[in-house]
């Protein structure tokens, strides 16, 4: 299946590891221009070797920026004046209880998770109106719908990235633009892998075990019983990002293996 996305160019923010890397990887095996963010340099570069090594010839480039303020989204622009396809992905996500969570984390996650798609989105915007061609991408959760009682604030930013992409959506209603929400559900992402990695040497389990009784007691709901694998998420982005998709809009689309009950 032809996506029709040679030649486009995408921004996909916080992509250096997990879910962003591989929406680039997958991007740039479509005939994207690619280009990938991270915090630092060197963790941009080692990305961009690990996008070369996996798809040769592939057309990639790196920005290092870090968006725990509005200077972050500036810096992408001013190297970046204008995209086909924007990615939303970088977030940040940290277990606390709710009566610990400071005013200070909730203004840090609300400015990470959701001021840095919303200052990339409306840069981004006109351009894309001009050529009356775009996609705009939030990276949200199924934890926007089933807010973790471990992560509340984690959620909000989650639950506010679904409104953002539907607001923006029905504002530019009837044009070539579209704009959705992504909910991956569990996924075996960076901070994953080392989470399931330090609970089985805590408890002398297996990653295997670990992960089995994560899905008997924390996500009952799932179906798969398992977790998505960054590529699985990746190519639902990826056929969204495409000119197939022209029909899918204002949408929250849920890679979550079933997690949540809700059929709407």
């Amino acid at each position: 299946m032809d996506l029709k996305l040679t030649n486009k160019t995408a921004l996909v923010t916080g992509s250096t590891a997990g879910i962003g890397l591989a929406i680039a990887t997958s991007l740039a095996r479509e005939g994207t221009r690619v280009v990938i963010n991270g915090r630092t340099g060197e963790r941009v570069d080692r990305a961009l070797a690990t996008i070369r090594a996996e798809v040769p010839g592939a057309q990639v480039s790196g920005i290092a920026a870090n968006f725990a303020d509005a200077s972050g989204a500036s810096e992408i622009i001013s190297h970046l004046p204008a995209v086909d396809i924007l990615v939303n992905n970088v977030g940040i996500f940290e277990p606390k209880a709710f009566a610990e969570i400071p005013d200070a984390d909730w203004y840090r996650f609300f400015e990470v998770n959701v001021m840095s798609g919303i200052r990339l989105s409306r840069h981004y915007l006109a351009p894309m109106l001009k050529k009356n061609w775009g996609r705009i991408l939030f990276i949200a959760s199924e934890s926007a719908v089933q807010i973790p009682s471990e992560m509340v604030h984690y959620g909000m930013t989650k639950t506010a990235q679904v409104a953002v992409a539907r607001g923006i959506a029905e504002s530019v209603a009837g044009t070539g633009v579209t704009v959705n929400s992504i909910l991956p559900g569990p996924t075996y992402s960076e901070g994953v892998i080392d989470f399931v990695g330090a609970l089985a040497a805590q408890q002398n389990k297996t990653k295997a075990e670990v992960e089995k009784e994560f899905f008997e007691h924390a996500r009952p709901t799932s179906l798969i019983k398992r977790f998505a694998t960054v590529e699985e998420v990746a190519a639902l982005v990826t056929y969204v990002a495409g000119e197939l998709s022209s029909a899918t809009n204002g949408a929250a689309l849920r890679v979550d293996g079933g997690v949540v009950k809700a059929i709407l």
